[in-house]
């Protein structure tokens, strides 16, 4: 009869006692994040938009203003980013997704909460100067520092699972779609999706998602969607609107990615002078919007809402107006996302294809548009036919709007073979010395020593 070591047992009498108690700092530290990450979401969602109302009521004292102040206010964001805080450039999403292959570099300046709330207050001031940008990448990363934060507090261990549930409860609490938030969770922040952390994204999502409901009410983001299309009118449709809206964001895929990997010399020369970049990018922005009566200055909400339900006029020039816009501004560097303003481009791209469908709704071509535009660019079919469906109450598109997206994410994976934020995120995982600036990602900062992370989950408890 072998003799059972007495230390080995106390060890194991000391680890049943303290698993519980880990498990609660766990819970605590999820919940607490998620209930703070949900009102930093609505506090960042309206201040964008009084953000946005100061801008057009200053085009109705001077209308040719953003000549002057949206290239200035371009190239000071861009001075102030890459001074203080040049991991808070471009989306957000590119840098959780960098931080989540490789946790231990979101204890740096990558994920540090200065760093994303620097972000927000920047992505504010974008848009106070007509910039085309979206609150949801600098919503995702701010969500993620703040978990990683609440972690610190209750000394739990930090892995990817954490990121992943932050990232997740960002794009929820943006939108106010919990599904959306789950989904992006799968498609986009995860590369395997596993039940621990599963729960763990469906619990972030839930809490921050009843902190909206709770302060910001019950609504429908882009306005509710009545129309619908007939089994013949989709067979034409969805292919036109799959196809097209594949090609077209594949391309803005293509460019971003081949301007942050040195692929024009032109942009290679202007890159090294940041600023200049920005002030002539914000000219480009001011221009435009000028030369289209306002149309596509912001995230592109208000035409969009106007679109879909049905009160907007086709103008035709929203769509490639509202393409060019967002390019000049995600190539100039600021902080800033593409997720609402590639909405905005595929509602464009929607309206110019009901011009050839002249018998169908135009409500429910531009949704088709909006769906085969953004998958083009992001690449995540689930994400977007569930944002939309959350953003439209359009239940009754589901089955058009999944074959919009299918044919949108083969047509794209053939125009630009790697995906958006995770060709950016390379930006952040490559060393500092080699590691080129793009225009969505900045080379990431030395990983803070061992001494400031929690230590490692068991090898049991990983995520």
């Amino acid at each position: 009869m072998t003799r059972k070591n007495p230390s080995r047992l106390i060890s194991r009498w000391k680890r049943s006692l303290s698993d519980p108690f880990d498990a609660a700092r766990r819970r605590a530290a999820t919940a607490s994040g998620a209930v703070s990450l949900g009102l930093v979401a609505i506090l960042f969602a309206m201040l964008g938009d009084e953000a946005q109302k100061h801008f057009t009521a200053m085009l109705r004292v001077q209308p040719y203003l953003p000549l002057v102040i949206t290239p200035l206010g371009f190239a000071v964001v861009a001075w102030l980013t890459n001074r203080v805080a040049p991991s808070a450039r471009g989306s957000g999403i590119p840098q959780v997704i960098a931080a989540g292959k490789a946790p231990d570099i979101a204890y740096g300046r990558l994920l540090s909460l200065p760093t994303a709330l620097l972000k927000l207050g920047f992505t504010v001031l974008i848009l106070l100067v007509g910039g085309s940008v979206g609150r949801e990448g600098p919503t995702v990363q701010v969500s993620a520092a703040i978990m990683i934060l609440w972690h610190r507090v209750f000394r739990v261990p930090m892995t990817s699972g954490v990121l992943i549930a932050g990232g997740a409860a960002g794009v929820a609490a943006a939108f106010n779609t919990p599904l959306a938030g789950v989904a992006f969770a799968i498609e986009e922040l995860a590369a395997a999706f596993e039940q621990r952390v599963a729960l763990l994204v469906m619990g972030a999502v839930v809490v921050s998602g009843l902190v909206s409901l709770g302060i910001a009410g019950d609504y429908v983001y882009f306005g509710v969607m009545h129309e619908t299309l007939s089994v013949g009118s989709v067979v034409l449709i969805a292919p036109v609107a799959g196809i097209i809206g594949g090609a077209v964001g594949g391309a803005f895929s293509r460019i971003m990615l081949a301007a942050s990997r040195g692929g024009f010399a032109w942009y290679d020369q202007f890159r090294t002078r940041p600023v200049l970049l920005a002030f002539v990018c914000g000219l480009v922005v001011a221009v435009i919007g000028i030369a289209t009566g306002g149309l596509t200055w912001g995230t592109g909400y208000e035409t969009t809402r106007d679109l879909i339900e049905g009160t907007g006029d086709a103008s035709g020039w929203f769509g490639p107006a509202k393409f060019a816009a967002t390019l000049a501004t995600a190539l100039s560097g600021v902080p800033g996302g593409i997720f609402a303003p590639s909405l905005a481009v595929g509602a464009g791209l929607g309206e110019l294809l009901s011009f050839a469908f002249p018998d169908d709704p135009m409500a429910a071509v531009v949704l088709l548009g909006m769906t085969g535009y953004f998958v083009g660019v992001v690449r995540a079919p689930l994400t977007a036919v569930i944002i939309l469906m959350e953003t439209t109450a359009s239940r009754g598109m589901i089955l058009p709007l999944f074959a919009t997206a299918l044919i949108a994410d083969g047509v794209s994976k053939v125009v630009c073979r790697e995906k958006l934020y995770h060709g950016l995120a390379r930006g952040f995982l490559a060393p500092r010395k080699t590691a080129a600036r793009t225009p969505g990602g900045e080379a990431v900062e030395p990983a803070a020593g061992p001494s400031t992370a929690p230590p490692p989950l068991p090898d049991d408890d990983k995520t």
